[in-house]
């Protein structure tokens, strides 16, 4: 995808912070409350990224003041809608933008392989 095609004022956001491409990555597959997104993080980045609470909802907020992302509500037990757990989707506009990062990054780790920097994956 290319960087024209995302909306000029979210243009600024590439490349984008460890903290917004690991939320937005880890929301790719489905919804999650904030916690599950923290462990996510760990998980996709082998345990190398380590988000805090004061990051994760900083970020969270970021991410919902430019529509990136949306809070859900998640159907459930009486138990479930009463926890204070919020859950938070990526919007379209949300994944345009990883998908413009993920692109991005594919093309650096192509070039860096054209110039033998990094070896070729085994397949």
């Amino acid at each position: 995808m290319k960087p024209n095609r995302i909306p000029e004022d979210l243009q600024p956001l590439l490349p984008m912070t460890p903290a917004v491409f690991y939320v937005l990555f880890s929301l790719a597959g489905r919804e999650k409350h904030g916690y599950a997104i923290m462990q996510e993080t760990s998980k996709l980045s082998n345990g190398e990224f380590h988000m805090g609470p004061g990051t994760l909802y900083t970020t969270l907020q970021r991410l919902l003041d430019l529509k990136l992302i949306e809070e859900v509500i998640v159907p459930g037990g009486a138990a479930q809608r009463e926890s204070r757990r919020r859950y938070y989707r990526m919007t379209g506009t949300g994944r345009m933008l990883l998908e413009a990062e993920l692109a991005r990054l594919d093309s650096v780790v192509r070039l860096a392989r054209r110039k033998k920097l990094v070896p070729r994956p085994v397949e």
